[in-house]
């Protein structure tokens, strides 16, 4: 179960995570007819895109070879990782938000965020799955 330590050039990662928020935030402006908000909303994704790697990358490079490495629990770890670091994502997004002064998300809603990582990792090892690289669903990645 255990793997070699994730690496990859910053540039690749901010590359990546950055043009996607980028994508998340002219969808919603476009959506909302208000392309200002590109910018804003870009940034709170970023909580999700580029923190959400964060997250990964604790599980990959400190967390996956000092735990049991058993499938179950490499597993169930993983996705405990997701929710809390989905959900302190999303607090720190409502809280920029709210420091740009936008309508931002509750924070009564914090388990969303810990859904919304977890769903977002799946798709994003889905797309790895795909291209046959290491992911969670083949428990190399």
């Amino acid at each position: 179960m255990s793997g070699p330590r994730f690496e990859e050039p910053l540039s690749r990662t901010l590359t990546r995570t950055v043009g996607l928020a980028v994508l998340v935030g002219a969808v919603f402006a476009l959506q909302r007819h208000h392309l200002a908000l590109l910018l804003p909303i870009a940034a709170l994704a970023l909580w999700f895109t580029l923190g959400g790697h964060v997250v990964e990358i604790i599980f990959l490079n400190r967390l996956r070879d000092r735990i049991p490495q058993g499938r179950l629990t490499q597993v169930l770890v993983r996705l405990l990782l997701w929710m809390g670091g989905g959900i302190l994502l999303y607090l720190g997004m409502a809280a920029t938000a709210r420091a740009l002064s936008m309508a931002g998300p509750s924070f009564r809603l914090w388990w969303i965020g810990g859904c919304l990582l977890i769903a977002v990792e799946l798709v994003a090892h889905a797309a790895l799955a795909v291209r046959r690289r290491p992911n969670f669903y083949n428990g190399r990645g």
